[in-house]
């Protein structure tokens, strides 16, 4: 007579908040957030000077179109990724921004007519909004609020270093080969790569369950708030949240109106595709690797200061690009330093700052509309710099955005509140 072997019911490990009690799942979705980024960064470099030299461009703002359409199109996804997430899961959403993405490099390598890489940039959005939004929403489920500041800093801090390492790598691609098809192929890997790796994701619902159970139980008013209170509040009602939208607009609008202007205009006075990678890639880079630190010093010292002095940083990053333009790799590599410090002191420290002032029963809503107003930025500043490009100059489009950071970082001194820390 056979022996039954008794069935093992499978071990599930207790959910846990913090960094180092999940860990792994926290490094997959970091190395997730480099495949985000790259496939972003391929355009930094190229994509303008696509326009203008492949398809023959005249117009500034027509170039800057692709800006325009990439800004509209992630910010309404954030927006809309924020509403998601109360139907679907955070884990299906990011699967779903890679399968969007998956057009994106072909059509940047191939596309026949300059609306093939505006359509591209639509799509690209649209990925960069699910798969972005997702991955930082994913991850301060995980830490909890204790570590969110170096939550979101990591996060960050792997994307943008992506976007940096690969306008850097297809600047040099695009000098031994061409503006097209090698440094826009490029984008496949990243595809491949983030969808595979976010398969492997586990969804973050049961973290978010258990921060609910352990955090105050909501007051009326935030038990009831719809998408519309939501994005009201995070918009304008709460003051330390309409600072932050506007410091996260200004902030992405120097990132759109850079992304157009400095190779078009470090261009016009000699410079070549490797040293505009050069400068388009230390921006990025040195945004990503400063926020591992300026996260961390965010959750010691407050995001207030951080965020006030990162605006001002950047304000005088834009002067430096304008003030030594007679040499122009130094005053590109100079704005650069600053420009990517500053922005690396701002950007986690805004994202904590509103999950500080955010419920985490509409925390993903209150992030959702906080992404939109900052990635609205990316469309504002192309379009500033498109029609202020065409009619004034270049230079007078990088003093007229050094002018509107400089406003933003005292309207955040005014109106951004700390939160004391948990």
């Amino acid at each position: 007579m056979g022996h039954r072997t008794a069935a093992v019911a499978p071990v599930h490990r207790p959910v846990r908040l913090g960094l180092r009690e999940n860990g792994a799942q926290f490094t997959l979705l970091v190395v997730v957030t480099v495949s985000v980024g790259a496939l972003v960064g391929l355009e930094r470099t190229t994509v303008p000077l696509i326009g203008a030299e492949v398809f023959g461009l005249t117009s500034n703002l027509a170039v800057f179109s692709f800006i325009i359409a990439f800004g509209l199109t992630k910010a309404l996804t954030n927006l809309a990724a924020g509403a998601l997430t109360a139907r679907f899961r955070r884990r299906q959403l990011l699967l779903a921004g890679w399968l969007i993405g998956i057009p994106v490099p072909f059509a940047l390598a191939w596309g026949p007519s300059w609306w093939w890489i505006v359509a591209a940039n639509v799509l690209l959005g649209a990925n960069q909004g699910l798969t972005w939004s997702m991955t930082v929403n994913m991850k301060i489920d995980l830490v909890g609020p204790a570590r969110r500041g170096l939550a979101t800093g990591l996060n960050e801090a792997a994307g943008y270093a992506a976007v940096g390492a690969m306008a850097l790598f297809t600047g040099y691609l695009a000098t031994a080969h061409g503006l097209r098809p090698a440094p826009e192929l490029i984008g496949v890997i990243f595809v491949v790569a983030g969808f595979g790796l976010s398969l492997l994701a586990r969804d973050t619902a049961a973290h978010v369950a258990l921060e609910l159970a352990q955090h105050p139980a909501p007051n009326g008013e935030e038990r009831k708030a719809s998408f519309a209170t939501t994005f009201a509040r995070a918009s304008w009602r709460d003051r330390s949240l309409r600072g932050v939208s506007q410091a996260g607009l200004v902030n992405n609008l120097n990132d759109g109106l850079t992304w157009g202007v400095f190779p078009l205009l470090f261009a016009d006075h000699g410079l070549g595709i490797a040293a505009i990678g050069l400068i388009k890639g230390l921006y990025p880079l040195l945004w990503g690797i400063g926020q591992i630190p300026a996260g961390q010093l965010a959750d010691r010292i407050g995001r207030k200061p951080l965020i006030v002095t990162g605006m001002l940083v950047q304000a005088a990053g834009l002067l430096l690009a304008l003030a030594i333009l007679d040499r122009p790799l130094l005053a590109g590599i100079l704005s650069a330093v600053a420009l990517g410090l500053g922005t690396a002191m701002v950007y986690p420290a805004l994202i904590a700052s509103v999950s500080d002032h955010a419920h985490p029963t509409w925390r993903a809503n209150a992030l959702g509309t906080y992404r939109f107003w900052r990635d609205i930025g990316y469309a504002a500043g192309a379009l500033v710099a498109g029609l202020l490009a065409d009619t004034l100059g270049l230079n007078a489009t990088v003093l007229a955005a050094a002018g509107l950071t400089a406003v933003s970082g005292v309207l955040a001194a005014r109106w951004i509140t700390d939160r004391p820390g948990p």
